[in-house]
């Protein structure tokens, strides 16, 4: 009798420790996040922060900050950070140890500014767009790239790029200045010779092209007019141009639906109908199909266009000027109809 209550205890010993010992195993190594998340990790969260993060995602929440102190860990790296479903306490603990944080895709489209540029990038990295604008008008780098504050836009050429969540705003710049030279193949430079513009003569027209045109397919018939006025040494005469003068004086918000007579005088090296050639810099961010249509501009004779009120969105075109203004009275009245005074 007395042997059998020894084995009992000594069997009882053994599942106690069994389950004690499961208990402290699931603790550290059993399946704790329930489904894929994402965990931003600022550089000045602590683990408390984290626990809170994954408050919704965790089975064994409690157990975390536990086998924290058991891996003698308190300082996690900043970052995005992939959980998968089925993850540990533990696999977490080493993933924040390693700080081998998912690369984020960042992408922007045809920002105007450069503030605006910043605030758009700040949405998406952990740095701010202060000093993000600081890096972009830094006066080395400006300087060292032969470049300036309202010529430095032309370098962010819109796409998506990957970066990790927690660059900072100068290796960002450093960056995408990288990927600028590396859009700018031998065969865009070819193409750019050919045409005998520089790379940034390119992108100020194709920022004229952007903002005349919003239909790919017409950029390079638009892109080919401009050419041929600047062959002939006629003034540009585009729009675009007088807008961006307006919105200068104006501010960037100013709604202008129609340009009048009045506007084309105004004193700016900007404006396009009292200056021959391309304005000192681009007026907006191109994308890059507005880029690649100068440098596949098409070839033909015309020299004058407006908006085709017959087909809107586009333009009519003309070779002569008899022409062009049978077409832009057709455009005047239709706009008076519409209302349409500024």
């Amino acid at each position: 009798m007395g042997k059998k209550i020894i084995y009992a205890g000594i069997a009882a010993t053994i599942v106690i420790f069994v389950i004690v010992g499961y208990n402290s195993y699931n603790k550290i190594f059993g399946k704790s996040i329930t489904k894929n998340t994402e965990l931003y990790v600022t550089s000045s969260d602590s683990l408390n922060d984290i626990k809170d993060h994954i408050t919704d995602y965790s089975k064994h929440l409690n157990t975390f900050l536990l086998v924290a102190a058991q891996k003698n860990f308190s300082n996690p790296k900043p970052g995005r950070y992939i959980l998968k479903k089925g993850m540990s306490n533990n696999d977490i603990i080493n993933l924040l140890r390693s700080g081998n944080q998912t690369p984020i895709k960042v992408s922007f489209n045809n920002q105007d500014t450069l503030e605006k540029l910043a605030g758009r990038i700040a949405q998406q990295l952990e740095t701010d767009s202060i000093s993000l604008l600081k890096s972009f008008q830094n006066k080395d780098f400006l300087s060292k790239n032969n470049l300036t504050e309202k010529s430095v836009l032309q370098i962010f050429i819109p796409n998506s790029y990957q970066f990790y969540w927690t660059t900072s705003a100068e290796n960002f710049r450093n960056k995408i200045f990288k990927e600028y030279n590396r859009f700018w193949n031998q065969s865009r430079l070819k193409k750019a010779k050919a045409l005998n513009l520089s790379k940034s003569e390119v992108i100020t027209l194709a920022s004229i092209v952007q903002k005349e045109t919003a239909k790919k397919e017409e950029r390079p018939i638009v892109a080919g007019l401009y050419l041929n006025r600047l062959k002939k040494g006629w003034p540009l005469q585009a729009d675009p141009t007088i807008i961006y003068c307006i919105k200068q004086n104006k501010g960037e918000d100013y709604v202008v639906k129609r340009v009048l007579t009045a506007d084309l005088k105004i004193k700016s090296p900007y404006n396009t109908y009292k200056n021959k050639g391309l304005p000192p810099t681009l007026i907006a961010m191109p994308d890059i199909s507005a880029i690649d249509g100068v440098l596949n501009a098409q070839k033909h004779n015309y020299l004058y266009m407006c908006a085709n009120v017959d087909k809107l969105g586009y333009h009519a075109f003309a070779k002569s000027l008899s022409q062009h203004n049978r077409n832009a009275v057709k455009y005047h009245q239709w706009m008076n109809k519409q209302r349409v005074h500024r």
